[in-house]
């Protein structure tokens, strides 16, 4: 482009999805007359009696979780998959549905109620991204169980039902829409070039270094050039890996450190402990081998101007496509900019 690319509107290729995202950056100048809130998220104990996921507590299914000092995994009492469905479709003209089939499970980050991922130590993280392991490899090791998603929501405006530092993992019979997009992508690529498309990706990035958040020697978070979210980041292992299960121990502390250190900038940017869901897209558990696929970890946060003022999903992007205002590069060097000491420490 002739044009700074950061002043006009445009739109961006995501290379994972095949998506395009109009990207409006002369909006950022318009008067703000919306909503505005101060943060007023009370501090939390380190103990909460009436948790359902404090060690030691019942849960409402009258469940007792054990007096836990690490990660503690448990079915979700109230899943959303079961594996016990029958199998079964049903099909009248151009209706159509099919029985699923899954586990989902609940992974408890740490007995500290008070806790989120930024305020814990990097040794106790690495223990959660080795409950990850161990569950990716339980549950797509199973019969049935073709796909695992983990994820986190993280705070109630994203729908988090309990403040208990904790995630989920959904695993499931078929594979989700996303991962068959990514999937697509990811094999043409392969087919074509014989090397990873994220992998190509990521060393472009790293050689510009604009939208490069925090990196070390295994792992690299950044704004991707085609985020959604306001402050959107991927993290993403430097060497080609298809899934969790090939971290070694110096990568799993390697992949702890970046998401300790991502997380603390998101809560500095708005001094507040910061929202988003984000999850980890990995190959499927079908038994393929899927030599094409990288790995990585996205987080889509809502917040846009300040601690309660969130982007929302509206008009033009629910019926037309994605669209931001704030583009990669600008978000990328606000969080750039920002502390690695948290708020609440300095």
């Amino acid at each position: 482009m002739s044009h700074d690319i950061n002043s006009i509107p445009h739109r961006r290729y995501n290379i994972l999805t095949g998506e395009w995202i109009l990207c409006s950056p002369h909006r950022t100048k318009r008067p703000w007359q919306g909503k505005t809130e101060k943060d007023t998220t009370p501090k939390k104990e380190t103990y909460d009696p009436s948790c359902y996921l404090c060690p030691g507590n019942t849960r409402s299914t009258g469940d007792k979780n054990p007096d836990y000092k690490e990660p503690y995994t448990f079915i979700n009492d109230f899943s959303a998959l079961l594996i016990d469905s029958p199998v079964a479709t049903q099909e009248n003209g151009l209706m159509k549905a099919e029985t699923e089939i899954g586990i989902c499970k609940v992974v408890c980050f740490s007995p500290d109620h008070s806790l989120t991922l930024p305020l814990m130590e990097e040794e106790d993280i690495t223990k959660v991204v080795k409950t990850w392991k161990k569950e990716y490899d339980e549950l797509g090791s199973q019969e049935n169980i073709n796909y695992v998603q983990i994820f986190e929501n993280k705070g109630a405006i994203m729908g988090c039902s309990n403040p208990h530092p904790h995630g989920q993992i959904w695993s499931q019979m078929s594979i989700p829409t996303e991962i068959e997009k990514k999937s697509k992508h990811f094999k043409e690529y392969w087919d074509k070039n014989q090397s990873s498309l994220l992998g190509d990706y990521l060393k472009q990035e790293l050689e510009a270094k604009e939208r490069i958040i925090v990196e070390n020697e295994h792992f690299v978070a950044l704004v991707p050039y085609w985020a959604v979210w306001p402050y959107e980041i991927m993290i993403a292992p430097k060497k080609h890996q298809q899934h969790i299960g090939q971290l070694s121990e110096d990568e799993e502390k390697a992949f702890a450190e970046i998401l300790k250190k991502l997380t603390i900038k998101y809560d500095n940017l708005f001094e507040t402990s910061f929202p988003y869901s984000s999850g980890i897209h990995q190959i499927p558990t079908d038994g393929a081998e899927y030599p094409e696929w990288h790995w990585h970890m996205s987080f889509y946060p809502p917040l846009l101007r300040s601690a309660t003022v969130k982007k929302f999903m509206v008009g033009y992007e629910m019926f037309a496509g994605p669209q931001r205002d704030i583009t990669a590069e600008q978000a990328a060097k606000t969080l750039q900019n920002l502390s690695d000491i948290h708020y609440l420490k300095q």
